[in-house]
């Protein structure tokens, strides 16, 4: 679905209607996108980048690159199983790769860890002494006090078993994500999500067992068939758990994923009016979503993030975009590190060849002290960064915090951009002074304001990426 937004003139007149957008773009979780990431010529040094870098409150993920299945929808950075011992030739890597990493950010002052997460694939894949194994790695090389802070951990129906959720559980996990999609059998078969409900209510049961404090489920609309009714019994079993958060994803069809290779072509007769289409039922699904969710005691953080109003605050982790906070450290192949100045991390792939090539070849890097892939993040750079990390939070973003980073306004900054933003109404007009904040129809269309605010630079080399 494209849409177009009459916008009014000052005198009362009505201007021509603005360019026609598509409501979903992109999802913005991280920017600059990692498609946007090349080889780096100088591998510059891990403790020359951290060296003058803030460590007093750094975050720490650790990425699993492991699935049982892969869904249709997939293109994150996991593979199909694991070869015999190839676990843990993986866990070997990491735990070199920690090693140098807390070297690089040397003993000249404090390092703490201020929040962790466990991400991937599916973290779970691993065994339960393959978890502790992860988890000493995170305490014993990198010095993260898991107990301590929060920890937020992916897991999937199947492998969310009694040992796993208890070592978790022991090792001070405070939040475990898990990825429903559907509670309707037909459409997790439509999404090549092979699960049925049965298995995902034993598994939720076993986690709310686990007393791990904050249960996050995810849940995506705009499968083929589903329908108003489907999603509202979706999201009612889900509501029957009484989770803390859920994550409300719209479905995409990316390049080199299943669902992509069972499709029909982008040039295929008849394909803009389905895509149309497609886009009104997400857009429509999604208003359901949101309203019913906010009816039954819940808050909007983001457009996909919804917090139970009365959930404990005290064990929630970062929020929504908490993976595109400076001090980041990635360990991994699929894990991305922020400093200040640059994003880096190892080699991208969707294409299942090019993903076990690279898990094979991190399981075999001996030397894991130089950045390998990655951006700079310039002056621009960071502005745009910062204004889409606050803009896409339903809370907004307050002016004198910007301000106060960078010296300028935003308005001053990106004037032409967030005239576009209000002239189509995704501004709140009512926020009061000094709040720049969405408003319901602007958190609606984030997937396409998000992508509005990337540089030029950005966005030439993400259209210059060769998809693997």
């Amino acid at each position: 679905m494209t849409t177009t937004t009459t916008a009014a003139t000052s005198a009362g007149a009505t201007a021509p209607p603005l360019p026609a957008v598509r409501p979903y773009e992109s999802y913005v979780y991280a920017y600059p996108h990692k498609t946007a990431y090349r080889p780096l010529e100088e591998r510059p040094r891990l403790r020359s980048l951290w060296a003058a870098e803030p460590k007093d409150a750094l975050s720490l993920y650790l990425h699993i690159p492991f699935c049982e299945v892969r869904c249709g929808f997939c293109n994150l950075f996991t593979r199909i199983g694991a070869p015999e011992e190839l676990t843990t030739r993986y866990l070997d890597a990491l735990d070199r790769q920690a090693r140098s990493v807390r070297e690089a950010l040397g003993d000249e002052e404090p390092v703490r860890f201020a929040a962790a997460a466990f991400g991937g694939g599916t973290p779970t894949f691993l065994t339960a002494g393959e978890l502790e194994r992860l988890c000493d790695t995170a305490e014993r090389r990198m010095g993260a006090d898991l107990r301590s802070i929060p920890l937020s951990v992916e897991t999937s129906p199947s492998t969310a078993t009694a040992d796993r959720l208890a070592v978790l559980a022991d090792r001070g996990t405070t939040r475990v994500s898990i990825g429903v999609q559907s509670f309707v059998d037909e459409e997790a078969r439509a999404a090549v999500r092979p699960q049925r409900r049965a298995e995902v209510e034993a598994a939720l049961g076993r986690i709310r067992e686990a007393r791990i404090p904050v249960l996050n489920i995810d849940l995506i609309y705009g499968i083929d068939g589903q329908t108003e009714r489907t999603w509202l019994t979706s999201l009612d079993a889900a509501l029957a758990w009484r989770p803390e958060e859920l994550y409300l994803y719209p479905l995409y069809v990316r390049p080199l994923t299943g669902l992509h290779r069972i499709g029909a072509p982008a040039d295929a007769p008849g394909r803009a009016e389905e895509d149309a289409a497609w886009d009104r039922q997400r857009l429509r699904l999604y208003a359901v979503g949101r309203d019913h969710l906010l009816a039954h005691g819940y808050e909007q953080v983001s457009m996909r993030m919804f917090r139970r109003a009365d959930a404990p605050r005290e064990q929630e982790g970062p929020e929504d975009y908490a993976c595109q906070t400076d001090g980041m450290i990635g360990l991994g192949c699929g894990a991305r590190s922020y400093t200040s100045a640059l994003h880096y991390s190892f080699d991208y792939a969707v294409d299942m060849r090019e993903i076990r090539s690279i898990i094979d070849r991190f399981t075999a890097t001996e030397d894991f002290s130089r950045a390998e892939v990655g951006r700079y993040v310039d002056a621009d750079e960071a502005r745009r960064r910062h204004l889409l990390q606050s803009l896409l939070q339903a809370s907004g973003l307050p002016v004198a915090d910007y301000r106060a980073r960078f010296g300028t306004e935003p308005g001053t900054d990106f004037p032409a951009e967030l005239a576009g933003f209000a002239a189509r109404g995704w501004l709140d007009a009512s926020a009061p002074g000094g709040l720049l904040r969405l408003s319901p129809s602007g958190l609606a269309h984030s997937d396409a304001l998000g992508p509005a605010l990337f540089s030029p630079g950005v966005r030439a080399a993400m259209a210059a990426y060769e998809r693997k």
